[in-house]
């Protein structure tokens, strides 16, 4: 059984707009990285996210960047079955500009290992990628930071 994760929203905003809100550190600290993000998603780059629930910055590395049409990450599984970071997985972004104007953001993400603790940590970030999408849906169309004061 491999364990994978994909999970997608429609956000009413140009691609480009999207596509930054991710690429861009500051713009992903505004709704996701509740702690701040350093460094822009760029092709080859290792940049750090620091969420409040999940104290201490993750090293995020970027395998690839297409502008406005798809992000590929590596970052430690952290499924605590042999110390977090042991592994990485594997997240692929796409951003599909849809006919009504709407953009539709895709996350998968896999590699875990097949154990317990592997698809616990799979069914945990499908959470926490899912929460991703609503905030950034939120944050773009509302201007409202969903996860600020939520988990701390």
């Amino acid at each position: 059984m491999e364990l994978k994760l994909n999970v997608s929203g429609r956000i009413t905003k140009p691609i480009h707009e999207v596509f930054e809100a991710v690429a861009d550190p500051a713009k992903l600290s505004g709704y996701f990285t509740t702690a701040g993000a350093r460094g822009r998603l760029e092709t080859g780059a290792t940049v750090t996210w620091d969420f409040a629930d999940f104290p201490g910055a993750f090293p995020v590395h970027v395998v690839e960047v297409v502008a406005d049409s798809r992000i590929v990450l590596k970052w430690g599984a952290a499924d605590g079955g042999d110390g977090a970071g042991a592994y990485e997985t594997t997240v692929t972004m796409t951003f599909e500009a849809l006919e009504d104007g709407r953009t539709l953001v895709t996350i998968t993400e896999e590699g875990w290992r097949e154990t317990e603790a592997g698809l616990k940590s799979c069914i945990g970030n499908t959470e926490g990628w899912t929460g991703m999408l609503c905030a950034m849906k939120v944050w773009l169309e509302y201007g409202i930071n969903l996860r600020q004061g939520f988990y701390k």
